[in-house]
């Protein structure tokens, strides 16, 4: 594992993405992830999981203090009253006395940024949440809220197909990290000439190498979903090689700007 270094924390730049996972399969997906060593854990409060998640913690005897766990507060929930409601609400559920780095879920223009941060930042000066971040922020809201409160993480949609350059120089210029979800595009990856060839020469997957490229990037870390027990290690196996520069910057002319998640009230995005 690598690490991205955080005021005192070590964040381990592969984790464990839970979306769309729930019940047995996601307590299960969960223990045999921890098993398999990834100790970087992601959920939310929309994703209906947390119990779920907690489950797989305890199946996994693993102390608290090793994992480092997010989850994030949902884009309704803004209001000091709601952050308050969803903080205790994830902590109770995920049976821990505190998250590691709790983000907003999705900005929110009916809520004021700075009330909500201001909310947030209180809360986490009780140490029930250990670093504050957001979730889906473009590059200049990003950097209007880390004028506002310590935010260390901006988790966005991020592989080879979307470039998410201004995002990163961004995230970058203040100190934090970005986290990639749907690092391998969902799949599409798989069948990437340019990735497979690439990988051929170290024994890897397209998958493997693209989430290699991501966290070969200083200050990127990336949290594929793998319910099954050979995906989860396949995606682990990514320690044991590195991509030349050239290699890198093959897979990052890749970019065509495929954003594959952008729901009606997600915000107006660059033209990455």
């Amino acid at each position: 594992m690598q690490f991205i270094g955080l005021d005192g924390t070590d964040v381990p730049t592969l984790g464990f993405g839970t979306f769309r996972m729930k019940g047995d399969d996601c307590a299960k997906a969960v223990g045999r992830a921890i098993a398999a060593g990834y100790r970087h854990l992601d959920t939310a409060e929309i994703y209906g999981n947390e119990r779920d998640v907690a489950r797989g913690i305890r199946s996994a005897g693993i102390d608290r203090s090793e994992l480092f766990i997010t989850t994030k507060a949902w884009m309704e929930d803004l209001s000091q009253e709601g952050v308050t409601r969803s903080l205790e609400g994830s902590l109770r559920r995920l049976d821990t006395d505190y998250v590691d780095l709790w983000l907003i879920h999705w900005p929110n223009e009916t809520f004021p940024l700075r009330e909500t941060l201001a909310a947030m930042s209180g809360l986490a000066a009780t140490g029930r949440a250990r670093h504050l971040g957001v979730s889906n922020f473009p590059a200049a809201l990003f950097d209007e809220a880390a004028s506002m409160a310590l935010i260390v993480c901006n988790q966005v949609e991020y592989h080879p197909y979307l470039a998410q350059r201004s995002v990163l120089a961004a995230t970058r210029s203040r100190g934090a990290f970005v986290t990639a979800y749907a690092p391998v595009a969902m799949g599409k990856v798989e069948s990437d000439n340019a990735l497979r060839g690439i990988g051929e020469r170290y024994g890897k997957t397209a998958a493997q190498v693209a989430l290699r490229w991501l966290i070969q990037q200083p200050a990127v870390a990336a949290i594929p979903k793998a319910a099954s027990p050979d995906h989860l290690e396949e995606n682990l196996a990514i320690f044991d090689f590195s991509l030349t520069d050239e290699e890198m910057a093959r897979i990052h002319g890749l970019a065509r700007g495929e954003r594959l998640i952008d729901p009606d009230f997600g915000p107006v995005w660059d033209e990455e």
